[in-house]
């Protein structure tokens, strides 16, 4: 009998699925919302919030269903763990109970359609222990399985099909968060976000932390991704075997750095054709693709234009 890792990278394998775009930039800039510490579970509190967040979700859905493709449909949860609940005067168990309620959300806004036949994958999404651009301390892998586990956990206990870490930007973080989802027998995905010299912060190269990572876990993820970074970041780094194991894609919009992306106050939701051309041209480069979505500044305008690039091309 196959596992729930190998069951799911059988399931999710073949035509490209879509995903969301930049949850909280979309609250942020065009909700008008604000998110303490960009913490989208937030939202969850309020009944402004929840209904903010049922649009949001509703729409990707229902462009996915129109496009004939898969789903990966993203918790609330990328700031829902320890430290962060710590910063905003949470405990450990209403943070356990904000990733459960994430994760609730999901299963009722789904369950009918996944009955008439969607394909949905639910994904628990998990985020860096700190700032993922300018990080405090840089976790050991040990340290930061320590961090996650519990997360990671909780997220398992709730439903999930699986859980992503996103935006990560150091191999030991990477590492932890495998070996933490290892341990619960939840199956995983990890993406890195890259500057704008296709590099991890720590100067490493995108295949020496995915062969690193995949050495040291025996492969355990499900894939890699990259997000929050522009195609032009990280598009010549992407060639030799090891772009296999790249299986999600979340571009930002923007053709900014980090640096500059933070001290922005204005949304920059750069070209939305440009970039679904972009996704397009990089299709020859990733053949393990399986999940195209967005990240900082697109939205259902971009994750649709990709869609339509890339899963109906002619």
């Amino acid at each position: 009998m196959r596992n729930r890792t190998e069951s799911l990278r059988a399931d999710t394998d073949g035509r490209l699925m879509l995903t969301d775009g930049g949850l909280e930039t979309v609250m942020v800039f065009l909700e008008g919302l604000e998110l303490p510490h960009f913490a989208s579970f937030t939202l969850l509190d309020s009944p402004e919030g929840r209904a903010a967040l049922m649009r949001y979700y509703t729409g990707f859905l229902d462009e996915a269903a129109a496009q004939k493709a898969g789903f990966v449909l993203d918790s609330a949860t990328w700031r829902a763990s320890a430290g962060w609940g710590q910063v905003m005067g949470l405990d450990a168990d209403q943070i356990d109970d904000i990733n459960r309620a994430a994760v609730t959300l999901l299963h009722d806004l789904c369950t009918d359609r996944r009955a008439s036949g969607q394909h949905i994958v639910i994904n628990g999404v998990i985020g860096p222990h700190g700032d993922a651009y300018a990080p405090d301390q840089v976790l050991s892998a040990t340290a930061a399985q320590d961090y996650h586990c519990r997360q990671v956990a909780v997220l398992a206990e709730s439903g999930v099909d699986m859980v992503s870490a996103v935006t990560i930007s150091s191999l030991g973080e990477a590492v932890g968060i495998a070996m933490a989802a290892q341990a619960v027998a939840v199956p995983v995905a990890l993406s890195f976000t890259v500057e704008t010299d296709g590099r991890l912060i720590s100067g490493m190269t995108l295949e020496e932390a995915i062969g690193q990572t995949d050495e040291v876990t025996n492969g355990a993820p499900l894939w890699y991704g990259i997000n929050c970074a522009h195609p032009d970041h990280f598009r010549h780094v992407l060639n030799g075997d090891w772009v296999k194991r790249i299986g999600s894609l979340r571009a930002n919009a923007s053709r900014s750095s980090h640096a500059e992306l933070d001290e922005s106050l204005v949304l920059d939701d750069g070209d939305v054709a440009g970039l679904a051309q972009d996704y397009r041209d990089l299709l020859p480069l990733l053949p393990g693709l399986r999940v195209v979505g967005g990240c900082c500044g697109t939205d259902l305008r971009h994750v649709s234009a990709i869609g339509q690039r890339c899963l109906h091309p002619h």
